[in-house]
């Protein structure tokens, strides 16, 4: 934990400060730290060896990418809690069976943010409720095709190339 914080901003998903904290070697040092809640991903799988990608307009990178259903956690939910809610707001799923495949820290050269990842199946329809700033196009690939699009690049977005690896090795070590 930090020796002391300045806060610069609060927003409703962020806190950016500077933090006074004590190295390994006993010397203080200030840096600047963005305090997240976390988050949770999901890959869901259906019957079909198919997984639910999203195309989701991402307005910091004024582009689309490929991700899975995802979002942060609302404390003190819990991360599967958090997963659960996602799939069904922003896939209109939801899961019978849902097994853990660990977590991913983001960006820890200047973020806490952790997430959880998830793989769901035993998919069943639910209504949507995606926010009003989400711009989102369901779609289902092969995960096959999801795994080799992680490993050549076609999938860019972190949180998705970690889980889609770690989902299909799970399910070829099952097999």
């Amino acid at each position: 934990m930090p020796v002391s914080r300045r806060s610069l901003y609060h927003g409703r998903i962020v806190d950016f400060g500077i933090e006074s904290i004590t190295q390994p070697d006993g010397r203080t040092l200030e840096i600047e730290v963005v305090r997240h809640p976390g988050g949770a991903a999901v890959v869901a799988l259906d019957g079909n060896g198919r997984i639910c990608l999203l195309r989701q307009f991402r307005a910091p990178l004024e582009d689309w990418l490929w991700e899975l259903p995802a979002g942060k956690i609302d404390p003190p939910e819990p991360p599967e809690e958090t997963a659960r809610r996602e799939l069904e707001e922003e896939a209109g799923l939801r899961a019978g069976t849902w097994r853990s495949l660990g977590a991913i820290v983001t960006c820890p050269g200047f973020c806490d943010e952790i997430l959880h990842l998830y793989l769901a199946t035993d998919l069943q329809p639910a209504p949507s409720r995606p926010e009003d700033d989400e711009f989102i196009e369901v779609h289902w690939w092969p995960l096959e095709r999801a795994v080799e699009q992680a490993r050549n690049g076609g999938l860019s977005d972190g949180k998705t190339v970690a889980a889609v690896l770690r989902a299909g090795a799970l399910l070829e070590a099952a097999r």
